[in-house]
């Protein structure tokens, strides 16, 4: 398998706090591997030192079979990158900024207007071009810092939490384009804060915590990882949520877990739901929802990290 991303025994260290501690990746070309982990896990410190802005203190990695401390100059070539905020400029219209990248890069005007023409209409922008930035809404600056991060071609892209802050129809159009890009042929590395994101985008997933590496695999694998399946029930009537929750205790032996009046319990036996089926039934008891589900990412990322989500970036002593 081609690797587009190698990395062995990452290691950064600031003062007596260590950032990374010997994290190892690999992303295969053409995929996208999202990393997850708890406030100052690691991620947007590994992204740094990929996307060679900082050099680790230890271990090695190579980008496009590059190295990254040996030949910066070449991985840049080959890499995009989406910070945790849009890095455009307010006071530039939408095409002044791709053109100025453009010419950063060393591209003629002529080259950069029509490269800045061209991400604005895959980007679906052609039409607010011309307008100030500080005009855009959320997802179009999002959007136009994808595009930004795209005007050199790159083969790999670096996306740090690209979605953060956005509603939800913004972060789909995020999402869209980042689906097509990789139909395109990119490569991309995602840490995001949202584990619904990791799980519509990543074709595997890498979790990190306290600068390790303590699970990855498959968004199906991880879930089934942490053993079994889980009952989820949601009573039509709230008055009846105590009740069911003891038919659940009596049919587990597991205690359920309550949020927003659906009830939640680990069942490693198929045949579990038609058993509690039987007995709401017997006392009239009618549900909105019953069936058996996998783990959801979430409740994996906290079997594995003890943490509840991220929230926001890696605090800063680990950037």
């Amino acid at each position: 398998m081609a690797y587009a991303i190698r990395a062995e025994g990452l290691v950064k260290k600031y003062g007596d706090f260590t950032a990374l501690a010997g994290v190892d990746l690999e992303v295969p070309a053409g995929k996208v591997v999202g990393v997850l982990g708890p406030n100052g896990a690691g991620k947007t410190t590994t992204v740094r030192i990929l996307a060679t802005l900082m050099r680790p203190d230890g271990g090695h990695a190579t980008i496009g079979g590059h190295d990254i401390v040996k030949d910066p100059v070449r991985v840049r070539r080959l890499i995009g990158l989406t910070g945790q905020y849009a890095s455009v400029d307010e006071t530039l219209s939408g095409a002044e900024n791709l053109v100025l990248i453009g010419r950063l890069l060393g591209l003629s005007r002529r080259d950069a207007k029509a490269r800045a023409a061209e991400l604005l209409e895959n980007f679906s922008l052609a039409e607010a071009a011309r307008k100030p930035i500080a005009t855009f809404s959320g997802g179009m600056r999002r959007r136009l810092d994808l595009a930004a991060s795209l005007v050199g071609r790159p083969r790999v892209l670096f996306l740090d939490e690209p979605t953060t802050g956005l509603d939800p129809h913004a972060r789909q159009e995020v999402w869209d384009v980042v689906r097509q890009l990789v139909a395109d042929g990119s490569t991309a590395l995602l840490t995001t804060q949202y584990l619904e994101e990791a799980d519509q985008l990543a074709d595997s997933i890498t979790v990190f915590d306290k600068g390790r590496k303590v699970a990855e695999g498959r968004p199906g694998e991880l879930k089934r990882r942490i053993g079994g399946q889980i009952l989820q029930v949601r009573p039509t009537l709230a008055a009846d949520v105590p009740v069911v929750a003891g038919m659940l205790a009596e049919l587990t032996g597991h205690a359920a877990a309550q949020d927003s009046g659906v009830l939640t319990v680990p069942a490693d036996d198929a045949l579990i739901v038609a058993a509690l089926a039987r007995r709401l039934d017997s006392v009239g008891i009618s549900a909105d929802e019953l069936g058996l589900r996998l783990p959801s990412l979430d409740e994996v990322f906290l079997a594995l990290t003890g943490h509840a989500p991220a929230v926001t970036g890696d605090q800063p002593v680990a950037a």
